[in-house]
């Protein structure tokens, strides 16, 4: 081994394990953003991050120690930090078009597991090398610091404290510091610049000059001038706001007729709100059959809780035709809700909560006129308000009288989809339950109640409404409504494979709308596809 001055300074070696466990966690949770507009942060897209990063991480510590054994020069290993360092850097600047491009080839060429096999791939393109990379620091600085047998267990012990030390807090710092407050692109390019910094060190510390050093940092002021834009969508030009916050990635466009609040880039947007102040065409119309249920028409005030506040599209829809609703809303996301005051105009009237949904109802006593569930997007749905016991405290909630409404947004028309055990888990709550599905979309609003009284409620109260687009709506609804009959398929908090059901539906929905394009491919080649996208 290579006698180097620096090396024997132990802290410097520590420093280095810590910074290298930092880096790797930082990386792990920037990958999780950066794929989630494109393929959503749901349980199976973590998964495949977390497992993808332990093969490289397994590969960099078989590849790390052999290499030591065979070679030690700590020169090669601190070379290693620099380019793991400018490959990361380089992730903000290239990362996101290579995550389309993969998507786009992988849809014309696969007709399963879009998610699966998409997430993966990418995964393995863009961050699988740089950490390997970071798995060689460990055995191979073990090689640099120990020095006899007598120490080996306190210096090995001290290298995994450093490392585990520096991944916590590389956990905590790009989750609630760094993504909130600059983005994803500058939390990659803050750690490549540590680790840079870090190599920098060992090479001017002992006065070695390697082609390496000038290149990394004329490529490193190159990612820092290209990287720092933090677009997802980088397609479009005309975005009102984009934007990320601890849990999502948002997106608004407006035009003259409509705002739209979208979380994913691939699978369509969330929320909308209509200037004229009409009706939306979307399910928050199907919705509002509820509040006729629920008797809104009779009630001087009829108490609304919204679970899943989003925008507040179907808490303002509810504010422009009735007079009487007193609603309160949930959302986990705070940053969405800054968004609906500054963009969908929500009142500063209804009052919304920061806080997820059912730890709010555990806490809360009130009960409710009407309680809307609007908590499921896309892929990402939260098991824990998917169950049996979810909606059995829903239903402890509810008025006597009172009306869940549930917006289930990914109806496949396929027996067993998430649909159905959704219905089925519901239905074994409540003794009424009736779906109307949306026209021209995926989603099924779906009703439950226990007194028999809300669907006549239903039919005399929409008839009091004077003829206008409410009204004709109600009309479809009450055409389109059929009870439901409950199954077997119930979910529970203990067994509830909400992620695995819908990306079933996602890679079928995902299906239908590739294959328009793979016939225009097969009929004109890529030319004619390009020209008609």
């Amino acid at each position: 081994m290579k006698e180097r001055k620096i090396l024997k300074n132990k802290f410097y070696l520590y420093l280095t394990e810590f910074f290298a466990g930092m880096s790797v966690m930082a990386v792990e949770l920037g990958a999780s953003r950066l794929l989630a507009p494109y393929f959503s942060s749901s349980q199976i897209v973590w998964t495949i991050i977390i497992g993808t990063i332990m093969i490289a991480m397994a590969l960099g510590n078989l590849y790390g120690g052999r290499s030591a054994d065979k070679n030690p020069d700590p020169d090669k290993l601190y070379g290693r930090i620099i380019i793991a360092a400018i490959w990361i850097a380089a992730i903000p600047v290239l990362g996101k078009y290579m995550i389309t491009g993969i998507a786009v080839a992988l849809i014309f060429s696969i007709n399963s597991n879009f998610l699966i096999i998409a997430a993966f791939a990418a995964c393995m393109v863009v961050f699988v090398f740089p950490l390997f990379l970071l798995g060689t620091v460990t055995p191979s600085l073990v090689k640099y610091t120990v020095s006899s047998m007598d120490e080996s267990g306190t210096v090995v012990g001290r290298l995994n404290a450093a490392n585990t030390i520096g991944s916590i807090i590389g956990t905590f710092v790009p989750t609630f510091v760094s993504i909130p407050a600059v983005g994803t692109a500058i939390t990659f390019l803050i750690f490549a610049g540590i680790l840079l910094a870090l190599a920098f060190v060992y090479f001017i510390t002992e006065k070695i000059f390697v082609k390496k050093m000038p290149v990394s940092a004329v490529l490193f002021v190159i990612c820092c001038i290209f990287g720092h834009n933090g677009s997802f969508a980088f397609w479009q030009d005309d975005l009102s706001y984009e934007g990320e916050s601890v849990y999502n990635y948002l997106q608004v466009y407006e035009n003259d007729r409509e705002v739209v609040l979208s979380t994913n880039v691939l699978f369509g947007v969330q929320s909308v709100y209509r200037r004229e102040k009409e009706l939306t065409g979307m399910y928050y119309d199907y919705a509002m059959a509820a509040p006729f249920m629920a008797g809104v028409k009779e009630k001087d005030k009829l108490d609304t809780l919204i679970l899943g506040m989003g925008t507040g599209t179907f808490a303002t829809q509810c504010e422009r035709y009735f007079d009487n609703m007193n609603t309160t809303g949930v959302e986990i996301d705070e940053s969405i809700t800054k968004l609906a005051r500054e963009y969908f105009e929500l009142s500063e009237d209804i009052p919304v909560v920061t806080y997820d949904g059912r730890a709010y109802m555990n806490a809360d006593e009130k009960k409710y006129d009407v309680i809307m569930v609007d908590a499921y997007q896309d892929i990402t749905i939260p098991f824990q308000m998917s169950s049996v016991e979810f909606f059995s405290l829903v239903k402890e909630h509810l008025n006597d009288d009172g009306v869940m409404v549930v917006n289930m947004n990914m109806r496949s028309g396929e027996d067993g989809d998430i649909t159905q055990y959704l219905s089925d888990t519901i239905a074994s709550v409540f003794d009424n339950v009736y779906t109307v599905d949306v026209t021209g979309s995926s989603n099924r609003e779906l009703y439950a109640f226990t007194d028999t009284a809300c669907l006549k409620r239903f039919e005399e109260d929409r008839l009091k409404e004077e003829a206008s687009d409410l009204n004709r709506m109600m009309g479809r609804v009450a055409d389109s409504m059929e009870k439901y009959e409950g199954g077997d398929l119930i979910m529970n908090d203990d067994k509830a494979p909400v992620e695995l059901l819908g990306m079933k539906v996602i890679d079928s929905l995902i299906g239908e709308e590739a294959s328009f394009y793979k016939e225009i491919y097969k009929e004109q080649g890529l030319e004619g596809l390009l020209n008609w996208l």
